[in-house]
């Protein structure tokens, strides 16, 4: 069961199967103030907990190019 202290880990759509993902726990973003990430080939490894605020625009820079492509 998932509360607001649990994280609901996923993996954005635009993910494929690679492996080479990230998951995100955006449920406790209301209620902690932060966006947990994760290596989604250890769900059991270490969780980095970054806040909300420059979490989103450093995914708003992704959006518009702003860190370039590999």
């Amino acid at each position: 069961m998932t509360t607001e202290t649990s994280p609901h880990w996923f993996k954005s759509s635009y993910s494929s199967n690679g492996g080479d993902c990230v998951e995100i726990a955006a449920n406790l973003a209301a209620s902690h103030g932060v966006i947990p990430v994760r290596d989604s080939k250890d769900p059991h490894g270490p969780v980095l907990g970054f806040p909300v605020g420059p979490f989103a625009s450093f995914v708003a820079g992704i959006k518009t190019g702003e860190f370039g492509t590999v």
